[in-house]
C-alpha cells in the first residue's frame, strides 16, 4: 500500500484523481440506442441530442417473430377462457391482438389488463376503447410493484401472460406460489440479430438496452466484451437484472419516479454530469 509523506500530497493525488474522473464523464459524445430509428423527427431523443450536443446511433439488436395461430392452436389454450391478461411489452400486447385476429376470437369487454408500466399500458390504446376497460398498471415498472397491483385480484381472475419463448418466470413463479390459475401463450420468438460491425463505426460512451433479449443478442454479438467505463442504460427491472447477470454494471435505469421513459432518464444523467 502507498503511503504519503504529508497530507498535501494526499490531496493533492485525490483532487487529480477526482478532475480525471469528472473529465472522463463528461466526455459524452456517442450514445447507442439498441431499437429502431424514431420515425418521427420531433421525437424527444433527438431533442435530447441537440440541448446536450450528443450523437445517436439506433440499432435494433433484436427483432420479434410472430408464431402463426396454426403453431399456437398446438398449444391447447383458450384465450377466451381466462378474464385477465398480463402484458410486460408492446410486442406481447401487439401478438396478442393479432393472435385473437388470426383465430377469430373477441376479447371480452369485461378482461382486466395488467400491465408492467404506465407506457405499457397506454399503448393498449391501439387495441380497446381503454376508458372502458379496467386497466392496471404496476408503480415503478418493477415486477414488485406489478405484484402488488395483481395481488388484489388474484382471488377472482384467471390469468393470461402472453409472452415469448424466453418468458419472465419470475413471474410465473409469482403466480404459481400464489395459487393463481394462470397460462402462459408462447405468441412470438425474440431473434437476435447480427450487430457484429456496429463497434467499427463509433466507439460508444453510453449503451441503452430496452429488453433481456437486447442484453442477449449484445452477448451473444460481443462475449469478450468488457465494460471499461462504457456506461450501460436498462429499460425496465427485467432489463436491469439481465444486464447485471450478463456481468455489465448499469448506471442509468428507467423508469423510475419522474423519470419514465429512456430519454429523460438519459437526460437526468447527462445533466448531472454537466453539473459536475
Amino acid at each position: 500500500m502507498r503511503t504519503f509523506a504529508n497530507p498535501h500530497e494526499l490531496y493533492t493525488m485525490i483532487k487529480n484523481t477526482a478532475t480525471l474522473e469528472v473529465k472522463a464523464v463528461k466526455q459524452i459524445q456517442n450514445i447507442l440506442i439498441t431499437q429502431a430509428r424514431p420515425e418521427n423527427e420531433k421525437s424527444p431523443y433527438f431533442e435530447m441530442a441537440r440541448r446536450y450536443k450528443v450523437n445517436l446511433e439506433f440499432q435494433p439488436f433484436i427483432r420479434v417473430e410472430g408464431i402463426p395461430a396454426k403453431e399456437f392452436r398446438k398449444q391447447k389454450i383458450e384465450i377466451p377462457g381466462y378474464s385477465a391478461v398480463i402484458f410486460t411489452s408492446r410486442n406481447a400486447i401487439d401478438h396478442f391482438f393479432r393472435t385473437c385476429e388470426e383465430m377469430k376470437i373477441t376479447v371480452s369487454q369485461h378482461t382486466k389488463y395488467f400491465c408492467i408500466t404506465e407506457a405499457v399500458a397506454l399503448y393498449l390504446q391501439k387495441f380497446i376503447l381503454y376508458r372502458k376497460r379496467k386497466v392496471f398498471y404496476g408503480a415503478d415498472g418493477t415486477n414488485k410493484s406489478l405484484f402488488d397491483v395483481i395481488s388484489k385480484h388474484k382471488e377472482q381472475e384467471s390469468f393470461l401472460y402472453p409472452c415469448s419463448e424466453s418468458f419472465d418466470s419470475e413471474i410465473t413463479n409469482w403466480l404459481k406460489a400464489n395459487e393463481c390459475e394462470y397460462a402462459t401463450p408462447v405468441l412470438y420468438r425474440i431473434i437476435s440479430n447480427d450487430v457484429k460491425d456496429i463497434f467499427a463505426k463509433n466507439n460508444y460512451d453510453i449503451i441503452c438496452f430496452f429488453t433481456p433479449g437486447g442484453v442477449k443478442s449484445f452477448i451473444e454479438n460481443f462475449p469478450k466484451f468488457k465494460q471499461n467505463g462504457t456506461r450501460i442504460g436498462a429499460f425496465g427491472d427485467n432489463t436491469f437484472k439481465a444486464a447485471s447477470a450478463a456481468g455489465l454494471t448499469p448506471d442509468i435505469k428507467a423508469p423510475q419516479p419522474k423519470m419514465p421513459s429512456m430519454v429523460s432518464a438519459l437526460e437526468n444523467y447527462l445533466l448531472s454530469v454537466k453539473k459536475k
